[in-house]
């Protein structure tokens, strides 16, 4: 069985691959005959995390026999089924799946592969300087698309994925960040600055569309 989040033969090679391997199959004489409840268990949350944390994102998804298949992820360390691996590396055997340290592993794989795209602003609820942001951009005439971290783990883990290597590990994460057409812009003051907006002018009436006064592109 695979599934794959999204359609591409140019990023095949580039794109998070899970693979779990769960008890059942047959070797030789031996056969399993008894379904394993954590690996069912498994499998189901893999499903729901690529459909909610994880639909951004670019995964293939697979499960094979772990009896007709068992010296493959031994070499890995692999050898108590089910057994989650990401990228050809071990992630969970034994035990039922964590689904937020999946989502954290195969965003920070995405990230590290896909470059950002587009226009957004992570934020979250009850944050100023988020109303802020999102403020300018309406002012300014801009679309984007919005993700709440606080409501959906996987935005939180993409922003901190990407935010990061920009800013150093040292530095806190605050909320918002955003990106216009895939260049990263910063918060709400640096949103302000690129708008060209004055300090006091967010509550006042709506400025000029940014877009016809023509905006700087991403490179």
């Amino acid at each position: 069985m695979a599934k794959k989040n999204k359609t591409g033969a140019e990023h095949a090679q580039e794109r998070a691959k899970i693979l779990v391997y769960k008890w059942a199959g047959k070797w030789g004489p031996f056969k399993v005959k008894i379904p394993c409840g954590e690996c069912a268990l498994t499998t189901d949350v893999i499903d729901d995390t690529l459909a909610f944390e994880l639909a951004n994102a670019e995964v293939d998804f697979e499960v094979r026999d772990w009896l007709s298949n068992w010296w493959k992820p031994l070499f890995k360390g692999g050898w108590h089924a089910p057994i989650v691996m990401v990228n050809g590396e071990v992630l969970a055997q034994g035990h039922a799946l964590n689904r937020g340290v999946l989502a954290e592993t195969v965003i920070n794989s995405h990230v590290e592969n896909f470059p950002m795209k587009g226009t957004h602003v992570f934020g979250k609820e009850k944050c100023g300087h988020c109303t802020r942001a999102k403020d300018y951009m309406a002012r300014a005439g801009v679309e984007y698309a919005y993700h709440d971290v606080v409501k959906n783990p996987g935005a939180m883990y993409e922003m901190i994925a990407r935010v990061k290597p920009l800013i150093g590990k040292k530095t806190p994460i605050t909320t918002p960040q955003v990106w216009i057409d895939g260049e990263y812009v910063g918060g709400a003051d640096a949103l302000r600055d690129r708008f060209g907006f004055a300090e006091d002018q967010r509550a006042a009436a709506p400025a000029e569309n940014y877009w016809a006064k023509g905006a700087p592109q991403a490179a």
